[in-house]
């Protein structure tokens, strides 16, 4: 493991990763559970740590919409959000991706109001999966410091330019004190060198961006737009291959335990595919042919890899910390279906949802959906609907 080890909660990994990014701007609105992250951002700032804009802006709105304008001057640029924030901040999603602004931004994974609750569910994370950003899923604070680093190479790289997310979940991350290795200011210079502008500001030369774009050019861009996203799959395969040789910490878009001779498995996303895989290692030691399936990226979706992995498989357990209302299925449950939709060697699929509003996810829970994926592949017989876990009835 390159790098020293030291202890930090999430959002302050985040922050430490931002850092040494050497950002030129930063523009934040508070929320919880992110908060952290933006105040540890304006110490470094206040204290001559890091020489960058500090914009305390008066809503996310604002925030993002002053991360994109930076970000097209040529600034290396960061923002940080949760849950209502994000739905604040929706409108300038879109342009941001659109504009093809290299901004990164942090998201505190945390459930949507009403009821107002301040802990994790996915929601803000899926609400932003169509929107254009790269999505990246952090399993522990060790995940959130690495991927905070490669998102700003992967963003930043003239084949890609377009803007990412860090997601890491609620309090269970965002948090937590875990040990974790950082590396040294100088091997992240060599990492990742400064922003190359796309276009710098020249008076002489200027650029107009976001005109208006009528139904004779419209869709030409979005094709370029979606042609941007499923190219970059490439590039975020060279970045993980180039930091997992810089740092010796492997990362690669789906991680997999067992899944290699598994007859069921269960796929999740963030901090609980530990307990998944907690719980797959004590049933493989009584014999039960499990595997866990976890993303670290979920945009743009590893839709090819994902199929070789399931290959073999007799029954997959989609695991859905959110729900989509009036769907057949929720958001990741989706995605997995599409994927596999048109394969003829495919495991039967059923949806879980769990954790909602930080709800734990308990051994006995993921055992429980590791039995009824025996079941299924028993009987070749789904559920009708989702199955809930973890509620009272």
């Amino acid at each position: 493991m390159r790098g020293r080890l030291i202890g930090l909660n999430g959002d302050t990994a985040v922050a430490y990763a931002v850092k040494q990014a050497d950002v030129d701007v930063i523009a934040a609105y508070p929320i919880t559970p992110q908060t952290i992250i933006v105040e540890k951002l304006s110490e470094f700032v206040n204290n001559g740590e890091l020489n960058a804009a500090f914009v305390p802006v008066e809503s996310e709105h604002s925030a993002l919409s002053a991360s994109v304008g930076a970000a097209l001057t040529g600034a290396r640029v960061f923002t940080a959000t949760a849950s209502q924030g994000l739905a604040l901040m929706y409108e300038i999603l879109w342009i941001a991706s659109s504009l093809r602004a290299t901004v990164v931004m942090a998201l505190g994974n945390r459930a949507f109001s009403a009821p107002i609750n301040i802990h994790c569910s996915h929601d803000d994370a899926y609400a932003a999966r169509d929107t254009g950003w790269i999505e990246f899923f952090a399993e522990n604070v060790q995940e959130a410091y690495d991927l905070t680093l490669q998102a700003f190479k992967v963003s930043e790289d003239k084949q890609v330019l377009l803007p990412s997310i860090v997601n890491l979940d609620g309090f269970i991350l965002t948090h937590s004190l875990e040990g974790l290795y950082v590396l040294d200011d100088k091997d992240v210079r060599e990492f990742l060198p400064p922003k190359e502008p796309v276009y710098p500001v020249d008076p002489e030369h200027p650029v107009t961006y976001g005109p208006l774009d009528l139904y004779d050019y419209y869709i030409e861009h979005k094709r370029q737009q979606a042609e941007a996203m499923r190219n970059s799959y490439s590039t975020i395969l060279k970045v993980f291959e180039e930091y997992s040789e810089f740092t010796g910490r492997k990362y690669e878009p789906i991680k997999t335990y067992g899944i290699e001779d598994a007859e069921v498995a269960i796929a999740i996303l963030g901090s609980s595919a530990g307990t998944a895989r907690y719980v797959a290692r004590k049933l493989r030691k009584e014999g039960k042919k499990v595997g866990v399936i976890s993303f670290t990226l979920y945009r743009p979706f590893p839709a090819s890899e994902l199929r070789k992995l399931t290959r073999g498989l007799k029954a997959l357990a989609v695991m859905d910390r959110s729900y989509s209302f009036g769907s057949p299925g929720a958001q990741l449950f989706m995605d997995i279906a599409a994927t596999l939709f048109n394969e003829k060697e495919r495991p039967l699929l059923f949806n879980i949802i769990y954790g909602l509003g930080g709800r734990d996810l308990k051994p006995e829970h993921v055992e429980y959906v590791f039995d009824k994926a025996f079941e299924v592949a028993e009987t070749g017989e789904t559920p009708e609907s989702e199955i809930w876990i973890g509620v009272r009835e």
